[in-house]
Formats: structure tokens, sequence, C-alpha cells
């Protein structure tokens, strides 16, 4: 991985190009949130059918997250379901309960998963997980690429609802 500087340190650069397997995939969504966090991006989108087998739940990922949290922040969470989230990444459903007030939670429970798209947006760089089964994707920096993953989550979007409450009321 290659580093650029910004500020007075080195920041590690993300992933471009073709990544495949699991670990792969897991270890560019650990750099993204790390890089985030690290270099200020305003807004970021996460989306997937159901955030199974997304880090979400790990101590160093919850800590860039922590990091990245300030002021003119916002996150997107755009899913078909959020009930595996909950049930598998503990630290994050607390995390997203103390940060309710930066975070979008959206869900499209219509979808079809095989439809639904995986991967990270920022306007600085994307990772769209082509083949979600086999964590096959790609990471890219390209002007175009970003500019139609953002079009294409703004339709989904758009067929979404509110979701994934920050607190949970009761009786």
């Amino acid at each position: 991985m290659l580093t650029s500087e910004a500020g007075d340190g080195l920041i590690p650069a993300l992933h471009e190009g073709a990544f495949s397997g699991r670990l792969a995939f897991q270890q560019i969504i650990r750099d993204a949130l790390r890089v985030a966090a690290q270099t200020g991006w305003r807004s970021i989108t996460l989306c997937d059918a159901s955030f199974e087998d997304w880090p979400l739940g790990e101590r160093a990922v919850i800590e860039s997250l922590q990091a990245w949290s300030k002021t003119g922040r916002t996150l997107t969470i755009l899913a078909k379901r959020f009930d595996t989230l909950r049930a598998t990444h503990h630290r994050f459903v607390a995390w997203r309960g103390q940060w309710s007030h930066i975070i979008e939670a959206r869900g499209v429970p219509d979808a079809d998963a095989a439809d639904f798209p995986s991967g990270v947006y920022s306007p600085h760089w994307v990772m769209l997980r082509l083949d979600p089964v086999r964590s096959n994707g790609v990471c890219t920096l390209d002007a175009q690429r970003r500019i139609a993953m953002r079009e294409m989550l703004q339709e989904w979007h758009a067929k979404s609802s509110p979701a994934f409450a920050a607190t949970t009321l009761g009786l």
C-alpha cells in the first residue's frame, strides 16, 4: 500500500483496482474508514443488503469512526434490512446510538438482495463489490465511476425509507 503526505504524517493511500476475497474486502473497509478519519472526509455512504460480512463490529473500525465523527460530517447507511447488523455488530450499534445526529440509516426491505449494491461511497474514493458472495470488486478514485456510484445510490436512496432506529422505545 502506498502512502501520501498529509499534515504532519503519512497517511496510507487507499486500494485502487480490483480486489478478490473476503479478507481483502474487510481490510479495504478498515483502511477506508481509517483514511476517512485521517483526511476528514465530510460524508460517507455504506451500502449492503445486510452488512453480514463487514468488519463493523471490530474495535479498530469503531475507533476510526469515532475519530471521523466531527461536526459537519454525515454517514448514510443503506441496507435491505438491518437485523443482521444489529445481531452481529454490537459495537457499531452502540456507536450508532451515540452519533445518531450524524447518521442516516435507510432500508429497502422490498429489494432483491442479489440486486442490492455493496460498497463504500465518498466524494473522494469508492469501493463497489461486484460479487458480494465471493467478495470481488473494484476500488477507484476515478471521477466518472464515483459519479456513477453516487447516482446509483441516489436511486436506491429514493426507494428507501428510514430504518434502524438509534434507540428502541418500548412500553
